[in-house]
């Protein structure tokens, strides 16, 4: 399977993903019709694809006591293509687990529509690089790729730069996610993909959730044997981008326009560190993240677009003084939220 030349022309140019969250009841049952809802606001907003099935929806969606991971890749598919936009979007999906269990859902997500894979190397301490090569190269096989380096807070692990280099000479891997919340990690992809004689065809993507700006604003150069090399963090795939998302849509326009000008404006500087301070208590930083899905699903909760903010795994809680710092945040930087956007989306919406 490949991908159409307009969405790989929108996936190289640099999209606007949003990691996809999951809408529950009380019950903990699926909240359909919220989690349509959801798919609908991404789009109004006007994102230029979504992730299902990442960590932001939860990956307990796996477990046979739940069993939803197909039903929730479903729906998002379905509403995207109810939408009949008329412009290129990606349907991206979450694949994860041993090389079996990955293989048979990158099968799902392309049986379902979906464009690519993002493939999460989470969990799998016990597999070597070599393993982890080989599980991607059988994936490639089935439907492109999206790379991710996962930070070690939230399961990840860290990888070898060799490992990089690798990996961005698999065919059909297409994009890299570079989530390690690590500077370092982050430019060893960067360097790797350059050493690549594949980089022309793999896009690098934020999902530096705490660098966001910095990073959308970063074009990397590597002398690479004697020839300068550059390649620029086109687009984003990320769990902050499913909350204030319109506001966050219209500054990743500003972004890419003032990249384009080729002289950034100090102001920028200041922006990222409020986009960064907003994430902090969205994702619960100052506890190691334990309530970074929870957090995002309160942010919607209080919008109307979710219930609440339950999760599938009872753990799976807001921190204490997390509702506080979103409440903080939400305060002093009004200019970062949606709130109008989505009161006129949800009063659209009722009408219908």
């Amino acid at each position: 399977m490949e991908l159409s030349p307009e969405k790989w022309t929108l996936l190289h140019d640099g999209a606007f993903i949003p990691a996809h969250p999951l809408a529950l009841t009380e019950q903990k049952q699926l909240d359909e019709a919220s989690q349509r809802r959801l798919t609908r606001y991404y789009m109004e907003a006007g994102v230029d694809g979504i992730a299902v099935g990442v960590h932001t929806t939860q990956f307990e969606i796996r477990d046979p006591k739940f069993n939803l991971f197909e039903d929730v890749l479903r729906i998002a598919s379905e509403e995207v293509d109810k939408a009949k936009l008329n412009r290129p979007f990606l349907k991206i999906a979450g694949v994860c687990g041993p090389t079996e269990q990955a293989v048979e859902e990158a099968k799902i997500a392309r049986n379902l529509g979906y464009d690519l894979v993002l493939l999460s190397n989470g969990g799998l301490n016990h597999y070597t690089e070599a393993d982890l090569l080989r599980r991607t190269e059988l994936i490639a096989e089935v439907i492109p790729v999206f790379g991710f380096y996962l930070q070690p807070a939230v399961g990840g692990r860290v990888f070898t730069y060799n490992f990089w280099k690798e990996f961005a000479d698999i065919k059909n891997v297409l994009a890299i996610k570079m989530a390690p919340f690590n500077r370092y990690q982050t430019l060893d992809v960067a360097r790797a993909v350059c050493e690549s004689k594949r980089r022309e065809e793999i896009a690098l993507y934020t999902g530096n959730d705490d660098n966001i700006v910095i990073d959308l604003l970063t074009t990397y150069a590597f002398n690479i044997n004697g020839q300068e090399v550059k390649k620029p963090i086109v687009g984003g795939l990320l769990g902050h981008w499913s909350v204030w998302t319109k506001s966050a849509v219209q500054l990743f326009k500003a972004i890419k326009e003032a990249k384009r000008k080729e002289t950034i404006d100090l102001k920028w500087l200041t922006i990222a560190q409020k986009v960064t301070d907003a994430n902090a208590a969205f994702f619960d930083s100052a506890n190691q993240f334990k309530g970074s899905i929870s957090g995002i699903n309160e942010v919607l909760k209080r919008q109307g677009l979710l219930q609440g903010n339950w999760c599938l795994a009872d753990h799976e809680v807001m921190s204490d003084g997390q509702s506080e710092e979103i409440s903080r945040v939400t305060a002093v930087y009004p200019e970062l939220n949606d709130d109008s956007f989505i009161k006129s989306f949800l009063s659209q919406i009722s009408g219908q």
